[in-house]
């Protein structure tokens, strides 16, 4: 079994379509690919996919493999990030990941740490989906990330840092910017966005909500990212419920209020890979509290 064979499996399992995964992913041909497939399972043992007329399904053992490979996978990343790390001892680095829009908010604070104790460290940062933020951990590509606490990656820790509230997004000039609070049943009839799969907890947390509310509310369209959602708020005259960080992104034209009654939070963490033994990310971690309550009394003020 080789590394290749565990790539091809992820990409089909996580396509759905042996297609799918030759042409947009691994850039084969689909026949090679299904011969690839056939080998890893006659290596294995059991049938991983359960192939039928609308593409492939993961059998239970596919489930279970699918887990394990994903894991092995990051591993071998992460073995390669750290060989590449040691061989520039010299300079002391640390990688900073956040979730799309939070480093308006977290970037400052995250940088005052690190700078305060270590003047002369070599910081980069990325931003990107959480989903995505928490594989870089996973492979050693970040050190610690401010993301979403994705419930899969179950090798990460992750710290609270904050729970933000959603908010009601709209045009501003909509009939609902009249209201100081906006009851979720006036949201009802109206065009809904809902934030897509990009953002799986966000999303969960949304659909919860609406679930537990007994509201019938159907979207009409999905956003990828916060300047798609702002895009598709301000063109089709719909709302959103988006985390209130959102509100950074608003163009003039868009004005958001707050949800009356109880209100739908979302976790925003800090994560970092249990088998990172870096001395700057404990640092860091050792840090956060003092960084947490800074945060929280910028905000009241």
């Amino acid at each position: 079994m080789e590394l290749r064979h565990l790539r091809y499996f992820i990409a089909v399992a996580e396509t759905g379509s042996l297609t799918a995964a030759a042409e947009q992913r691994l850039h084969t041909s689909q026949p090679s690919l299904s011969r690839q497939i056939r080998d890893l399972e006659y290596e294995v043992g059991v049938e991983l996919l359960s192939r039928g007329a609308r593409g492939v399904e993961l059998t239970a053992a596919g489930r279970v493999f699918r887990d394990h490979a994903r894991l092995a996978l990051a591993q071998v990343d992460a073995a390669a990030e750290t060989a590449r790390r040691a061989a520039q001892p010299a300079t002391r680095t640390f990688a900073l990941g956040f979730l799309t829009g939070t480093e308006m908010d977290w970037l400052p604070e995250a940088m005052r740490i690190l700078r305060d104790e270590l003047p002369n460290i070599e910081v980069t940062v990325r931003s990107r989906y959480s989903p995505d933020l928490a594989a870089d951990l996973m492979r050693g590509r970040l050190d610690l990330a401010f993301l979403r606490p994705e419930p899969e990656m179950v090798d990460l820790t992750y710290k609270t840092v904050a729970k933000e509230p959603f908010v009601v997004v709209m045009p501003r000039d909509h009939r609902l910017a009249s209201h100081a609070a906006i009851p979720l049943q006036e949201i009802v009839g109206e065009t809904f966005i809902m934030v897509s799969s990009t953002a799986p907890v966000t999303r969960a947390v949304i659909q919860e909500y609406l679930s537990r509310s007994h509201v019938d509310i159907t979207p009409q369209h999905e956003a990828d990212h916060l300047a798609m959602a702002m895009s598709l708020v301000a063109s089709t005259r719909g709302v959103a419920l988006l985390p209130a960080y959102a509100q950074n992104f608003m163009p003039r034209s868009v004005t958001s209020r707050p949800l009356a009654g109880e209100t739908p939070t979302v976790d925003l963490v800090i994560g970092y890979s249990n088998a990172n033994t870096s001395p700057i990310l404990k640092m860091f971690v050792s840090k956060s509290d003092e960084m947490i309550l800074r945060f929280a009394s910028k905000r009241r003020q």
